[in-house]
């Protein structure tokens, strides 16, 4: 079982974070942008954009903003049970230190960890311990592939940029498998096994994270915020944004910022 003691994001030039020997805790950070610095057991750890570090308790460090630097993550500390069935990156007095191939999936759970945290609506504290635990099981079975090489992040990276270029488009196979070079099915067996999601997945993702933005940032109608992501068909969209978001379009109306 998972206890969350704390939720909360650092951002900055100015970050330093110490802890002793005693500390029960364990402590999660998944980085968003720029870098920082840990030492964990006089260990240098630098931090960048996609990477998590999971130190267990009773493992002292110190981490520090690195000079001029700006830098933001989210960080959550936890305590475990000793009861029931754990996950095997819980089970090591270890440190874990990753680049994710999963990180989209890992970072939206972390954001509404930390929304949940902070609005502190009705079983908060449970839904924050629920999507932590998902987030740990999606590290571990990362964790368990083994180490993701430096080009198969480089050939995902691509594909994912080109996704966000063209996310309003039809994206498939064959237009990823164009962009590293490769066959089509290997694009996307390639894709599917690193970010966890297919590219029909991530395409509606992208999509829809726009949606909600403009839905609340601009004037659109729904109609017209459907076309500028890709849908041509309006129910379509709102099956989309229903199965992602568990809300509708509509929902968001509410929080439209007022625009002379």
């Amino acid at each position: 079982m998972i206890v969350v003691t704390d939720v909360h994001q650092d951002n900055g030039v100015d970050w330093y974070e110490e802890r002793t020997l005693d500390e029960e805790t364990w402590h999660l950070s998944l980085m968003t942008y720029g870098k920082c610095v840990y030492w964990v057991n006089e260990n240098k750890i630098i931090m960048e954009k996609g990477d998590i570090l999971l130190i267990p308790s009773h493992v002292p460090y110190y981490g520090k903003s690195i000079p001029t630097v700006f830098h933001t993550k989210y960080v959550i500390n936890f305590n475990k049970s000793c009861t029931g069935v754990t996950l095997p990156i819980l089970s090591s007095y270890g440190l874990m230190k990753q680049k994710l191939g999963c990180y989209e999936l890992i970072y939206e759970r972390f954001k509404t960890i930390l929304n949940q945290w902070l609005e502190q609506p009705s079983y908060y504290v449970m839904m924050a311990e629920a999507l932590l635990t998902e987030a740990l099981i999606y590290m571990n079975q990362e964790w368990d592939r083994g180490v993701i090489p430096p080009e198969t992040h480089r050939q995902v990276d691509s594909m994912k940029d080109y996704i966000q270029k063209h996310y309003r488009e039809k994206v498939t196979k064959y237009e990823l498998g164009e962009v590293i070079k490769k066959t089509p099915n290997y694009a996307a067996t390639l894709f599917r096994s690193v970010t966890n999601q297919t590219i029909s997945q991530y395409v509606h993702n992208q999509r829809i994270k726009t949606a909600m933005y403009v839905l609340t940032e601009s004037q659109l109608t729904i109609d017209e915020i459907s076309t500028f992501v890709g849908y041509n068909d309006v129910s379509y969209f709102y099956r989309i944004f229903k199965r992602i978001t568990g809300n509708s379009p509509s929902d968001f109306l509410h929080e439209r910022s007022s625009i002379s």
